[in-house]
């Protein structure tokens, strides 16, 4: 056999599968983002549901973790604050789903817009994880080992109901 024969089948293949690679995560990039424009794209959260919710998550929270007065006091503040945080933060995830759907259904494709969407996106999403790692931190300083232990289950069954993701 011809060493440059197989070195040229080598590269063929390699081609193809990097070629088939790209086209796959960019069709599956395509069909969730639509498929996030239907079902997650409910609009922006009322700033008075979201207080609500965070409320009522922590009603539950305090009674799991048998949750004295003082660190519920502690708790209040620095919860509410995160999920303040992170609250625009959802509302330019949505925007970009949106803008991404754009992009990928036009005409033509602009790849330096499509690459300037991802970049704004991973810059969103490290914003996000860092406001997110600081409130669990947080969080995390104000519990026992045993209720932290106790949210930890939770956290875990709560995964499982939810096809292993988190939330």
């Amino acid at each position: 056999m011809n060493p440059n024969t197989d070195t040229n089948s080598r590269r063929r293949f390699f081609r193809i599968a990097a070629v088939s690679t790209a086209f796959a995560g960019l069709a599956g990039l395509g069909a969730s983002a639509l498929a996030h424009g239907r079902r997650g794209g409910r609009g922006p959260i009322d700033p008075a549901k979201m207080e609500e919710h965070v409320e009522r998550m922590l009603k539950h929270l305090y009674v799991e973790i048998d949750a004295t007065p003082a660190q519920q006091q502690t708790l209040e503040p620095i919860v509410k604050q995160a999920a303040s945080d992170l609250m625009p933060l959802r509302a330019k995830v949505q925007d970009a789903r949106r803008r991404g759907v754009e992009l990928l259904s036009a005409d033509t494709i602009d790849r330096g817009a499509i690459e300037r969407l991802r970049v704004e996106q991973i810059g969103a999403a490290d914003a996000a994880s860092k406001r997110l790692t600081q409130a669990l931190g947080d969080v995390a300083e104000v519990l026992t080992p045993a209720q932290r232990k106790t949210v930890a289950a939770r956290v875990g069954r709560h995964g499982r109901r939810h096809g292993g993701k988190f939330g």
